[in-house]
């Protein structure tokens, strides 16, 4: 049986626009960078030097230091993200929400989910740092990888190019820590150097309020 659209060839491209916009994965996402500049992040204090732009993407190399978002966006409570990363070979580095600027030292506020694949720590890319560590990722060296924080209510899940690789659901009564907060709130993302030995690249971060 022959078919024939009853819709006319511009009605069929506003349906296959339409589907294509539905299929998007990052429909409702907003970019966090532009892919040229540091606009709306700010490093901190300690070791500027480290970070740089390189094709498009934030470079970590050098010593520790933390790059914020501080634009116009922040804060964030609920939410999802979305960080296209590639490491070299034993880097280790992460990707902080709840999280506040600070001059310097490891972020205290908010939560890290690692980034790491083949450097020493066991803890590898997709954990909650210290809170749910998983030993395996489906992350790999040198190849660009997306990683989705999705923060909604009390539950945090973190996926790798689409697998779900931890899932944590904070439990009634949680107090914020002394030394680190690790307990859910609202702030803003930041990017970690970790060490001079490291390499880890970040760009496309995008985000969608929930």
């Amino acid at each position: 049986m022959k078919f024939t659209s009853l819709l006319s060839p511009v009605a069929l491209i506003a349906v296959a626009v339409g589907c294509a916009t539905m299929d998007n994965p990052d429909r409702g996402f907003v970019r966090l960078t532009d892919g040229k500049s540091f606009n709306g992040w700010t490093p901190a204090k300690e070791n500027q030097a480290t970070w740089s732009m390189e094709n498009g993407a934030f470079k970590a190399h050098g010593d520790r230091c933390h790059l914020f978002y501080t634009g116009a966006l922040a804060p964030f409570k609920d939410f999802e993200l979305k960080v296209d990363v590639m490491t070299e070979t034993n880097s280790n580095g992460g990707i902080y929400f709840h999280s506040r600027y600070q001059d310097s030292g490891w972020p205290k506020y908010g939560f890290e989910t690692q980034v790491n694949v083949s450097h020493g720590d066991w803890k590898k890319t997709g954990s909650l740092y210290d809170i749910v560590n998983v030993r395996s990722t489906p992350a790999q060296d040198k190849k660009w990888w997306t990683q989705h924080v999705i923060v909604r209510g009390s539950s945090v899940t973190v996926k790798i190019d689409g697998q779900t690789v931890m899932e944590y659901t904070e439990p009634a009564g949680t107090q914020a820590g002394k030394d680190y907060t690790r307990k859910l709130d609202q702030g803003t993302f930041a990017l970690q150097a970790h060490d001079p030995k490291s390499i880890v690249r970040y760009k496309n971060i995008r985000v969608k309020r929930l």
